[in-house]
C-alpha cells in the first residue's frame, strides 16, 4: 500500500470509529433529555434547545478528539522515518524501507508515551501517531515479514533488499502500483476517501481552518 492507500483508509476508519462514538454518546445523553431531566428552569427544555444536543457529525466528532491532519500524517509516520534513513542513508547496508518504525516495539513505546502524557499533561497528541502507526502496520501486512515487526526479538538485522538506486526503487513501487489488485485498488479506495473528505472541508468553508488548527467546523 502507497501513499494515497494508507492516508485514505486511515482517514475512514477513523471517521467511522468516531461515528460509532459519537452514536453511543448521543444515545446515552439523548435518552435522559428524553426522559424528561429538567432545563435551567426547572422545565423540559424547549424544542429549539433540544437541536444543541443533536449528534454531531462523524468528521465533526473526530476533530474534537483527535486531529485529522495530525492522523494523515501519522499513517505514513513509518514510511516518512523508514524510507529517507532505509533507502537513501542506509542503502548500501539495508536498501529497505521498513526497518526501526514499522516494528512492532515502535508502535509500544508511542503507545505507551501517548498514554503518559495524556495522564500526567492531558496531552492527546500523540494518539492520532499511535492510530496512525498501528493502521499502517496492519495495512503493510507486516505479519509476513516477522523479523521486522518483531525485532529484535528474532535477530537485530533487517532483510536486505536490492536496491541499487533510488530509480530501481522508484520503478519497483510503479511496477507493484500497476501490476498488483492489492496495491492500486488500496490506492484508488484511499483516493475517493480523500476526495470525500476535501469536499466536505469545502462544503463546510472549513479548508483553512483544517490547515491552520486541523479542526472541522
Amino acid at each position: 500500500m502507497l501513499v494515497l492507500g494508507h492516508a485514505g483508509i486511515t482517514l475512514g476508519a477513523a471517521v467511522l470509529l468516531s461515528g460509532a462514538l459519537s452514536r453511543n454518546s448521543y444515545s446515552i445523553y439523548g435518552a435522559g433529555k428524553r426522559q424528561g431531566q429538567p432545563g435551567a428552569s426547572g422545565g423540559l427544555l424547549p424544542s429549539r434547545d433540544r437541536t444543541a444536543f443533536n449528534s454531531p457529525s462523524w468528521t465533526t466528532f473526530l476533530s474534537r478528539y483527535m486531529h485529522p491532519r495530525l492522523l494523515l500524517i501519522s499513517s505514513l509516520l513509518p514510511d516518512i522515518i523508514d524510507k529517507p534513513i532505509g533507502v537513501f542513508f542506509l542503502r548500501e547496508t539495508l536498501s529497505n524501507g521498513r526497518i526501526f518504525c514499522h516494528t512492532f516495539l515502535f508502535l509500544v513505546l508511542l503507545t505507551l508515551t501517548a498514554i503518559y502524557l495524556y495522564r500526567r499533561y492531558g496531552e492527546t497528541r500523540l494518539f492520532p501517531l499511535s492510530f496512525g502507526t498501528s493502521t499502517h502496520l496492519v495495512f503493510d501486512q507486516m505479519w509476513h515479514t516477522p523479523q521486522t515487526l518483531f525485532w529484535p526479538v528474532l535477530g537485530l538485522t533487517f532483510d536486505k533488499l536490492e536496491f541499487t538506486t533510488f530509480t530501481s526503487w522508484i520503478s519497483y513501487l510503479v511496477h507493484n502500483l500497476l501490476a498488483y489488485p492489492d496495491v492500486f485498488i488500496p490506492e484508488l479506495i484511499g483516493a475517493v476517501i480523500i476526495i470525500g473528505f476535501t469536499g466536505i472541508l469545502v462544503r463546510r468553508r472549513s479548508v483553512r481552518t483544517f490547515i491552520r488548527y486541523g479542526q472541522i467546523r
